[in-house]
């Protein structure tokens, strides 16, 4: 399996093949809007407003699988995202990421790079996976590293 195996929707539910971002580096998140974490889309933002141009991503998947923070539809994401935090990088249908219902994409993603102490479970919203332009899963962060402190990884990955 590589990046280019998976095709997942968008926020719009219009199916997306991921080749399309190969040669691009990925930062991938599961994101939710009513999460203590939900003030990173800001941070997000500002990765994809500075890096864009030299080819990084941010992708956002809607999850609701920790404490039902993320209750709405792909509408209502949509439009909080966009009001909110005036987020314009790519945003996808709502998924799991756990469990016997999760996204391959996010499977693919979990066992390519496991947590701490070899575990593959997304432990909370907002964790992040870094995917370089080879489609190689690069890094994996907790919730709490911000978007921000990202910003070495990111860069050295846009230098390969």
């Amino acid at each position: 399996m590589s990046l280019s195996s998976f095709t997942v929707d968008t926020i719009q539910g219009k199916p997306q093949d991921l080749r399309l971002f190969e040669g691009k580096v990925l930062l991938v998140v599961n994101v939710a809007s009513k999460c203590g974490f939900t003030g990173q889309y800001t941070g997000l933002q500002s990765l994809h407003q500075e890096y864009a141009s030299r080819g990084l991503v941010v992708m956002g998947f809607p999850c609701d699988q920790f404490g039902h923070q993320e209750p709405g539809n792909e509408a209502a994401i949509l439009t909080f995202c966009e009001t909110q935090y005036k987020v314009t990088f790519p945003l996808f249908a709502k998924i799991e990421v756990n469990g016997t219902n999760a996204a391959p994409f996010y499977q693919w993603l979990k066992s390519s790079k496991p947590g701490l102490l070899g575990t593959e479970a997304i432990k909370w919203n907002f964790t992040k996976f870094l995917v370089g332009r080879k489609g190689q899963v690069l890094k994996r962060y907790a919730p709490t590293e911000t978007p921000d402190s990202l910003r070495e990884d990111i860069e050295q990955a846009l230098a390969l």
